[in-house]
């Protein structure tokens, strides 16, 4: 395996030697990565092919041609002078016959720690260029480490197809928008480091804050670390039209007084003059294929969707973004009843244009989702919700995890219970039952917190076998497998992947066991393949059926 990596080459003098088709590949590469290029070559330019000899043109003042054959004092002299005239990189395209000279060059570029690559011999190669897609300041790389060129570009074509085409846009908005924080609140690199969007691999992206008893440094952060949430969890395709005041403003105001919006478009009999339809709907743990028909038929049939912010960008994909509306909601550290406030509010909003109104809601609504609030509010203001039912992740989980959430003389009950109660405080815990499988939601920001008090004011076994799993049902699903004394230390060491669960229990070991060698305390798997996202005859026959 090797260590991809993103080298800054502006200024850098790199050798390429030799002067076929490959040799112009790599002029290009480094040319545009803004390094200065001289070419060894016994062959006059105008004898060299025309792939090379286009990168004079385009480069006048970066290509410079050597005619002459490659001695070893080349690298040592041909280099810039802030670094004694060492060459920064080698590139060798040379025909297989001169393989010794090729095995000089790389001996030689070993002992002088200059990188070195060599065209068709990966044993000669310190490293290997990638395979790239580049849309403004996005870069994608694919390597496939020596074994085929063709394939790296291939493999790089498909994934570029999947990504969205303002991608630029976004790569350049986030970095403005992040910079823009960073001078405006007057922060430290050594205090941004665990709150930006660098850090999304830390589990201290959604550690706890509690909305009304901030600290003043906590409220200076604020706007840095929600948008490192946005980034994690908003669609792609979305972050080129978020702005400052997305992150400043929305949550300043004052509680909005939903009723004096609804009074105001009611006529004066006292009846709402065109009524809209709403409904709570669960869209699943993640993936397409764990979507009800129901949810679907919903979701199709919407003109305003108020989705959770981590409801996954396939299930997004599916609204019929030409006829329906999409808002997410906006709930991160320290404004979650802010941004509940204005979710209901244009929710009550467009149902009063009488239009229908989808919640979509992660998992199951009625399972931490807020559905009974929303229900209730709803219904208290004339719109009474249709409810349909999601697949939680607290039982869909434990079932792509290879848990039997219930196995005869192992456990005959299943307890689901949240690790974050009431602004932020620790819930009710349970007490220990052999017996039972215990689900923990929104509980692996809160696991320093939440083990301890288990082990010590619980009862619970610091050997019970526990699983993290993290994204369940997603592509980049990640199960870790531990014991429940282990698992804080396993959870820092391998960051935050959210939405994220813990399934607790001796269930956690009737069909897979943490296969745990060495020193280590855990096993990690990555990834899950099942589920099938071709839905596009279903909804043709969905959208035939409504249209009639």
């Amino acid at each position: 395996m090797t260590l991809l990596t993103s080298w800054k080459c502006k200024g850098e003098v790199h050798l390429v030697i030799g002067g076929s088709n490959a040799s112009a590949l790599r002029i290009n590469s480094a040319c545009e990565a803004g390094a200065n290029v001289k070419v060894i070559c016994e062959e006059s330019l105008e004898n060299l092919p025309i792939t090379i000899r286009t990168t004079f043109d385009l480069y006048p003042t970066q290509v410079e041609l050597l005619n002459k054959k490659f001695d070893v004092q080349d690298l040592t002299t041909l280099g810039r002078p802030e670094v004694a005239n060492v060459v920064d990189k080698v590139f060798v395209s040379l025909p297989i016959s001169e393989y010794s000279t090729k095995k000089l060059i790389y001996d030689e570029s070993r002992k002088l720690r200059i990188p070195v690559n060599v065209s068709d011999s990966p044993e000669l190669c310190t490293f290997t260029l990638l395979s790239t897609f580049t849309s403004g300041d996005f870069q994608l790389g694919v390597s496939t480490n020596g074994k085929g060129c063709k394939l790296a570009s291939r493999i790089k074509r498909e994934l570029a197809a999947t990504l969205p085409q303002n991608i630029g846009e976004v790569c350049n908005k986030v970095g403005e928008l992040r910079k823009r924080i960073q001078e405006e609140d007057q922060l430290e690199e050594t205090t941004i480091g665990e709150h930006d969007d660098d850090a999304v691999h830390s589990n201290k992206l959604n550690a706890l804050v509690e909305e009304f008893n901030m600290t003043k440094e906590q409220n200076k952060l604020q706007r840095t670390k929600w948008l490192s949430q946005i980034v994690e969890y908003f669609p792609l395709s979305s972050l080129s039209e978020i702005s400052l005041d997305d992150l400043t403003n929305a949550y300043k105001n004052t509680k909005i007084e939903m009723a004096a919006k609804i009074d105001s478009k009611v006529n004066s009999s006292g009846v709402v003059a065109k009524k809209g339809k709403i409904s709570l709907v669960g869209s699943g743990p993640g993936s397409v294929s764990l979507l009800t028909l129901g949810a679907l038929q919903e979701i199709y049939s919407a003109d305003l969707i108020l989705a959770d912010k981590l409801v996954p960008q396939q299930v997004l994909d599916l609204i019929p973004r030409q006829r329906t509306k999409l808002f997410i909601a906006r709930k991160f550290p320290g404004n979650a009843e802010r941004a509940q406030e204005e979710l209901l509010s244009l929710g009550l909003e467009a149902l009063q244009n009488g239009e229908k109104v989808v919640r979509l809601k992660q998992g199951d609504p009625y399972i931490f989702g807020r559905g009974g609030e929303e229900y209730n509010f709803f219904a208290e203001h004339g719109f009474v919700p249709q409810v349909l039912p999601g697949i939680t992740s607290a039982l869909a989980a434990p079932v792509l995890s290879n848990i039997p959430a219930t196995h005869r003389e192992v456990a005959d009950q299943v307890l689901i219970c949240t690790g974050t109660g009431r602004r932020g405080a620790l819930p009710n815990l349970p007490e220990f039952v052999k017996s039972r499988t215990t689900v923990f939601l929104m509980s692996l920001h809160r696991v320093v917190d939440l083990i301890p008090n288990l082990i010590k004011e619980k009862g619970w076994d610091p050997e019970l076998p526990v699983a993290v799993v993290e994204r369940a049902s997603c592509p980049d699903q990640r199960i870790i497998r531990t014991r429940l004394g282990d698992v804080a230390e396993a959870v820092e060491a391998n960051g935050s992947r959210p939405p994220g669960l813990l399934v607790t229990g001796y269930a956690c070991e009737v069909i897979e066991k943490a296969k745990i060698e060495g020193n280590s305390k855990w096993t990690v798997e990555e990834g899950w393949n099942g589920g099938h996202s071709n839905f596009n005859p279903l909804l043709e026959l969905i959208e035939k059926v409504q249209e009639k």
